[in-house]
């Protein structure tokens, strides 16, 4: 398996060209790392070429590396049924950064694309309708970066008093809770009686 990837992966590099900045093989999978101004001349040749017949595009994603000078890594994943194979696609990019989108290449990146801007804020140039997909037109920030906060910035709920929905600032009105009763993290706040360890210990 490895020497049919390799294989593949040399024919690959050898037909594009610089547009192919690494390819390895991870887990009986060939991965490419692509020159971002070059992913849409490397994925229209794996679609067509007769080697490859990568037609189906089975899924676009982001990855967020916080700790990179270029943070964020855009992977496509593709599936060639006449050869019954698949290999992956990486381009790294900062949300500053435009990767061209491949919609010309594959019609169900449209959605993809639009799915990776919404949760990372990766822009994709010339996408014929960039908006968000998963969360509300007014949601504030990307939830799957890695620095989002888990409680978010913005809460939705329906107002009795205004008969609608509205949107506010999250506000954390609970103090944190201090669990007195045996916890082993905190301990009794309290010395328990002789009798009291003797009950408990009894029901064990």
């Amino acid at each position: 398996m490895d020497k049919l990837l390799n294989e593949l992966g040399e024919t690959i590099s050898s037909s594009v060209g610089e547009s192919i900045l690494l390819h390895e093989i991870i887990n009986d999978e060939l991965i490419l790392t692509v020159s971002s101004e070059k992913i849409i001349e490397v994925l229209t040749f794996l679609r067509d070429e007769s080697s490859c017949q990568f037609k189906m595009l089975i899924d676009i994603c982001g990855v967020d590396f916080p700790e990179r000078e270029i943070r964020y890594e855009v992977v496509y994943n593709l599936l060639s049924l006449t050869h019954n194979q698949r290999i992956r696609l990486k381009v790294m990019t900062n949300s500053e950064n435009p990767i061209p989108s491949v919609v010309s290449v594959y019609s169900t990146a449209a959605w993809y694309e639009r799915e990776v801007w919404d949760m990372f804020g990766i822009i994709f140039s010339k996408h014929p309708d960039l908006r968000r997909i998963l969360t509300d037109y007014g949601f504030e920030g990307h939830p799957l970066r890695k620095d989002f906060p888990l409680s978010g910035f913005v809460e939705v709920r329906y107002s009795e008093n205004e008969n609608k929905v509205v949107y506010e600032q999250v506000k954390l009105n609970q103090e944190f809770r201090n669990f007195d009763f045996m916890s082993p993290w905190e301990g009794a706040e309290y010395i328990l009686s002789k009798d009291d360890k003797n009950d408990l210990e009894n029901e064990k």
